[in-house]
C-alpha cells in the first residue's frame, strides 16, 4: 500500500456544504452539491480519516418573508415546510451527514448575536445608512458599477433601490492580510479561475465596507443590542460553519468538537457564491481572531442542455422524481460522472439513459451478473483457487493497482468525474478479459483448461470485489450489493493493498440484478408526455402581469421608437453582461449599451436590424456611454426584436 495513505488513519477532516436556502424545494443541480460533498465525505471515511460532514438550510432573508407572505404563512412555517423537504432528499441520496444546521436553531440564533456584538465592540462594525442598489433573490448589494440595465449581473433579475439604517464592517482593515493569505497559499481557493477571479474583480481593486444589518424587514436574527435591526443574511448564515461545532465567542472555553474539528478543511460551494465564503467569510474569522478554513472549493453548475435549470423554462429536473426513473445510484452516479472539475456540466434526459445503460446496467450490472453466473455453473458458487497466471493475467492486475492508486489521487484533488471514469475504464477491461480468456471455452477442457478457467473467475471476482469498494463513496447501495454477493465483509482501503484480497473457498451470495437496462424509446416518450401534461396544467394558471400602470396615447407617442441596424458590436472589456453596439439609423449612428451578452455574441448581431429607443436621456454604464436602448423580450432568457432586412433605416415604429 502507498504510504500516504497511511498518514490519514484517524486524521480529522471537516468538510461542509453551502447550507440550502429554504426558499424553495432544491432541484437536480441544487442536490449536486450534496451528493459531490457526501462522495467525498465516504472516500475519507474509507482511507481512515475522522469525518465531521456538515450540512443544512438557511432560513431568513428577505426573500423568504416575502414568499411566505404570498403564501398567506408565517415565515416560519415556510422555512420548517423547506427545511423538511431538503432534509428528505439529502436522506433519500444517501447523504452521510453528521449533523444538520437550520439557521433558525436556538444556540445558532445565539451565537450570531453573541458573533455580531463581538465585531461592533472591537470596532469592526459601525452605524451607518445605506442607499444603493439590493438584490433580493441573490440577498446581495451591489454599486451603481455592478448594476447592468437595472438588473443583478449574477442572476439577471431586476433590483431595488434601497434606503435604510444599516450597520457596516469594516472590509478594507482585513483586506490586505486576506490578500496575503490567497497568494501564500495557492491552493485555498479552488479551481484557480476562481482564485483570479476573487484577486482581480474583487480584492485587489479594494473593497468597500459592508452592510451587515437590515431594518427594513423583520424575517431575521435580531441585533442583540439594537433590535429593530436584523443581522445581514449571509453573516448569518456563514457562521454556521462554526455553531453547528459549539462555537460561541460568549463562550470562556469552546466545546471538544469545535476545538477537534475547527479550522474545516474544505467548504464545498457552488460557483456563485465563492464572494461570500472567499472573501466576507475569511475575514468574519480574522475578526473573531479565528483560523481560516483550509480550502474553499467552488464546484461549477449543472445546466439542462445549454440553459440554465429554471422554472420559466420548464427545465427543471428534482432528484427525488429522477430517482424513481433510474433509482438512487443512477441519480448519484449521473450527477458525479457528468460533472467537470471546473466547467458547466450537463443533464439531458436522453444522456441520462445513454449513461445509465451503458455504464451501470452494461459495464457494471452485466459485468457481475455474468461473473457471478459463471462463479455458480463452473465452481458451484465457490470462489476459487488461481493457479499459475499468463500475461494477460498480470496485465489485468497491474491495471487494478493503477486504478486504485487514480481514485486515491484524483479523489484528494476533488477531481470527482475522473476518479469514476477510472473506475469505468477498468471495469471495461474486466469484460475485455473475458472475451479474451473465454471461459466457457475453459470449461470444456477437463485438463489444464481447468486451471485456467479457476485462475480466471478468481480474477474476474477479485477485479470485481476492488471495483465494487472502489465505488463504494459513489453508489453505496449498489457498491454493498456487490460486496454482499461476493460474501466478503471487507471494505476499507486496507483491502486493496493487494490483488488476492478475496477469499477461495468461499461462498458467493445470491446474485441480484444491479440495474436494470431501460427501454430508451420507451423512456424519452414518457418523459415528453409528462412534459406536456405539465405545461397543459400549467398555462391555465397564467395570470395576466399585475402592477403596470396604464398610460395614455400621449405617453406612447412621447416614446421615439427608430428601425436601426447594428453595424458595429463588441464586448465590453471585463463585463460579461454587456455590449457595446454602434446602430446606423439612417440619419445618424448611435452608440448603445445593452445586457444581452449571456444571449447573443457580436456575430450574431452585426448586420441586423432592430428597434431602438431613440430619445432616451444618454446614461454611462460602467464607464461606456449609451446613447438610446434596443427592444428586447423575456427576463430568464432575453429575445432581442429583429426587423425584417427590407426594413428602411430610420423609420418611426408607431
Amino acid at each position: 500500500m502507498r504510504k500516504d495513505y497511511e498518514k490519514h488513519k484517524n486524521e480529522k477532516y471537516y468538510i461542509t456544504t453551502a447550507i440550502a436556502y429554504a426558499s424553495k424545494k432544491p432541484h437536480f443541480g441544487n442536490t449536486y452539491e450534496v451528493i459531490m460533498t457526501d462522495a467525498i465525505a465516504r472516500f475519507r471515511r474509507q482511507i481512515g480519516c475522522d469525518v465531521f460532514f456538515c450540512t443544512g438550510t438557511d432560513e431568513h432573508g428577505e426573500k423568504i418573508e416575502k414568499l411566505a407572505h404570498e403564501m398567506g404563512v408565517t415565515p416560519k412555517e415556510h422555512v420548517d415546510k423547506v427545511a423538511g423537504e431538503v432534509k428528505a432528499i439529502w436522506d433519500l441520496m444517501g447523504a452521510s451527514y453528521d449533523y444538520f444546521i437550520r439557521t433558525t436553531d436556538d444556540y445558532h440564533e445565539a451565537a450570531v448575536q453573541h458573533i455580531f456584538r463581538k465585531m461592533y465592540e472591537r470596532g469592526d462594525i459601525y452605524k451607518g445608512y445605506y442607499e444603493g442598489w439590493y438584490c433580493v433573490p441573490d440577498e446581495t448589494f451591489l454599486t451603481d458599477t455592478q448594476v447592468v440595465d437595472g438588473k443583478c449581473p449574477e442572476c439577471g433579475r431586476p433590483v431595488e433601490r434601497a434606503r435604510e439604517e444599516a450597520y457596516y464592517f469594516r472590509m478594507s482593515k482585513y483586506a490586505d492580510r486576506l490578500i496575503r493569505h490567497i497568494e501564500e497559499n495557492p491552493d485555498f481557493i479552488e479551481p484557480e479561475a476562481r482564485r483570479r477571479e476573487m484577486l482581480n474583480n474583487f480584492l485587489l481593486p479594494g473593497l468597500q465596507d459592508l452592510c451587515v444589518s437590515r431594518s427594513s424587514f423583520k424575517w431575521g436574527i435580531p441585533v442583540e443590542f439594537d433590535p429593530g435591526h436584523v443581522v445581514y443574511v449571509w453573516l448569518d448564515a456563514l457562521s454556521n460553519y462554526i455553531t453547528a461545532l459549539g462555537y460561541d465567542p460568549d463562550n470562556e472555553e469552546q466545546p471538544e468538537l469545535f476545538k477537534k474539528y475547527w479550522p474545516a478543511d474544505v467548504h464545498i460551494i457552488g460557483k456563485d457564491i465563492v464572494r461570500f465564503h472567499a472573501i466576507y467569510w475569511p475575514i468574519y474569522l480574522m475578526s473573531l481572531d479565528l483560523p481560516l478554513p483550509k480550502k474553499i472549493f467552488a464546484h461549477p453548475w449543472f445546466n439542462f442542455g445549454a440553459d440554465k435549470m429554471s422554472k420559466s423554462r420548464g427545465n427543471i429536473i428534482y432528484a427525488d422524481e429522477m430517482a424513481e426513473k433510474i433509482g438512487v445510484d443512477g441519480v448519484r452516479y449521473y450527477a458525479l460522472v457528468e460533472m467537470p472539475y471546473s466547467s458547466d456540466g450537463s443533464i439531458t434526459w436522453e444522456s441520462v439513459v445513454s449513461r445509465y445503460n451503458s455504464d451501470l446496467a452494461n459495464n457494471l450490472g452485466n459485468l457481475v451478473s455474468r461473473t457471478l453466473a459463471m462463479t455458480g455453473k463452473y465452481f458451484g458458487g465457490i470462489v476459487p483457487t488461481p493457479g499459475a497466471e499468463e500475461g494477460i493475467d498480470v496485465e489485468l492486475k497491474a491495471m487494478a493497482a493503477d486504478t486504485v492508486n487514480s481514485v486515491y489521487d484524483n479523489m484528494c484533488s476533488y477531481h470527482i468525474a475522473d476518479a469514476l471514469e477510472s473506475i469505468f475504464a477498468f471495469l471495461r477491461r474486466v469484460n475485455k478479459y473475458i472475451d479474451e480468456t473465454t471461459p466457457w471455452v475453459l470449461a470444456k477442457d477437463e485438463g489444464a483448461g481447468r486451471d485456467c478457467l479457476a485462475t480466471v473467475i478468481y480474477n474476474l471476482l477479485e477485479s470485481i470485489r476492488i471495483a465494487a469498494i472502489l465505488l463504494l463513496p459513489f453508489i453505496p447501495a449498489s457498491a454493498e450489493s456487490i460486496l454482499e454477493q461476493l460474501g466478503t465483509d471487507v471494505r476499507d482501503y486496507d483491502a486493496l493493498e493487494t490483488f488476492g484480497g478475496l477469499r477461495p473457498g468461499g461462498h458467493i451470495g445470491t446474485p441480484k440484478t444491479l440495474f436494470a437496462r431501460i427501454d430508451e424509446e420507451k423512456f424519452l416518450a414518457e418523459i415528453r408526455a409528462a412534459a406536456e401534461e405539465q405545461k397543459k396544467d400549467e398555462e391555465p394558471a397564467r395570470e395576466k402581469p399585475e402592477g403596470v400602470a396604464q398610460i395614455s396615447i400621449d405617453d406612447f407617442m412621447g416614446v421615439e421608437l427608430r428601425t436601426a441596424q447594428v453595424i458595429e458590436c463588441e464586448p465590453i472589456p471585463k463585463v460579461k453582461k454587456l455590449l457595446k453596439l454602434t446602430l446606423d439609423l439612417g440619419y445618424e449612428k448611435r452608440q448603445v449599451v445593452s445586457g444581452i451578452a449571456k444571449w447573443y455574441k457580436p456575430d450574431d448581431l452585426i448586420g441586423k436590424k432592430v428597434i431602438v429607443v431613440a430619445n432616451l436621456k444618454p446614461a454611462t454604464i460602467c464607464g461606456v456611454e449609451s446613447n438610446g436602448m434596443i427592444l428586447a423580450s423575456g427576463e430568464e432568457t432575453v429575445r432581442v426584436v429583429f426587423l425584417s432586412p427590407d426594413t428602411p433605416l430610420g423609420e418611426r415604429v408607431r
